[in-house]
């Protein structure tokens, strides 16, 4: 987002072993640290950090195992996400090709659970190459260890703590060049297909890029709602007695043992008839939220040079200029406007370094 401050020490590692060292030298040394990707899910305040910045710089991808069903693949972890999906798509295997277009690494899409267009990165994963902290033991940890929900894992919430080395991922041939199956209704509707079905591989990245760039999502110097984090703010999980309190055009999903993103449509005079599948939460458009509060796209508090996107409501944007103050400005006027409007108050995606909402 371009907002933050100075850092105390900053070492860039390019390989495994590198890191390994390093990492076991500044834990040992008992000072503050950080893992830093690419940062485009981090909003650090003007302060800066004071401590040791460890930026993982790794490369590297290998076929590890491959059998008629599955092909596993590693990808070490400062691998470019977008590079990574594309490069397994050229090996004619699916699995990531929805998750095109966002920005980061590999090591980072485990920690956050990156998802988009009706799949996570959690469907794929398999297991990730871990150094704990403050031990240094280094160990693979299966990706049920991994706690992997809605943008978050044991990594973020910091059950698991250390540095992310690497990531098996457990993909599939891409019989008759077909994609996985597109449950995301706007990405169906783009491709002609319908929702549940599958698509041809090669337009899916294509054609995800696009409406990315069209919500803003892709960075680019020409466009200054890009200059973002992303989705600034998760869709909520509600009860269903919450979901029915909203009005019945409030985009809605259901969320059951495998969450699916299929828009609930609401019959007017109906709404007791629905039922949703266990465990009885309900995915709530934020993006909608924040626009039913009476705050449009577009929006920017009065000196601030901080927005919300003209693009998407979802994303603060930086309009050039602005602070982290600007940044977290914002977010507390929509998480309490959204809040007193809805009684649904609103969670940061990101990750903040010395912002409190």
């Amino acid at each position: 987002m371009r907002v933050g401050g100075p850092i105390s020490r900053y070492v860039a590692y390019s390989s495994t072993r590198s890191l390994i060292s390093g990492a076991k030298k500044i834990w040992a040394d008992g000072d503050d640290w950080m893992a830093l990707g690419s940062g485009s899910n981090l909003v650090v305040s003007d302060s800066g950090f004071d401590g040791d910045v460890i930026h993982v710089q790794t490369r590297g991808v290998t076929v590890k195992k491959a059998t008629g069903q599955r092909v596993s693949i590693h990808a070490e972890a400062g691998e470019d996400w977008d590079a990574f999906v594309a490069h397994t798509l050229a090996q004619g295997v699916r699995g990531l090709e929805t998750l095109s277009g966002i920005p980061g690494t590999v090591g980072a899409s485990v920690i956050q659970n990156i998802g988009a267009y009706g799949s996570e990165v959690s469907d794929t994963i398999e297991s990730i190459d871990f150094l704990e902290y403050p031990t240094g033991v280094r160990r693979t940890v299966l990706a049920e260890e991994l706690e992997l929900g809605l943008r978050t894992s044991a990594l973020k919430t910091g059950k698991l703590r250390g540095l992310v080395l690497g990531v098996t991922f457990s993909l599939e041939p891409a019989e008759e060049g077909l994609s996985i199956p597109i449950r995301y209704d706007q990405l169906a509707a783009v491709l002609g297909v319908q929702p549940g079905d599958r698509a041809p591989l090669d337009a899916v990245r294509p054609t995800v890029r696009s409406i990315r760039a069209s919500k803003g999502m892709l960075l680019s110097e020409e466009d200054p709602d890009s200059v973002s984090s992303g989705s600034f703010f998760l869709n909520p999980l509600v009860t269903e007695k919450i979901s029915l309190s909203l009005p019945q055009e409030a985009p809605r999903w259901l969320v059951g043992d495998q969450q699916q993103d299929r828009v609930v449509p609401l019959e007017a005079g109906t709404p007791d008839d629905v039922t949703f599948s266990e465990p009885g939460l309900v995915k709530i458009s934020a993006a909608w939220l924040i626009e039913y509060s009476g705050i449009p796209k577009g929006f920017s508090l009065p000196g601030s040079r901080a927005a919300i996107s003209s693009k998407h409501s979802l994303a603060i944007t930086n309009r050039g200029g602005a602070s982290s103050g600007d940044i977290g400005e914002l977010a507390r006027y929509v998480i309490t406007t959204v809040g007193n409007k809805t009684g649904i108050y609103l969670v940061p995606e990101p990750t903040l370094l010395g912002i409190e909402l």
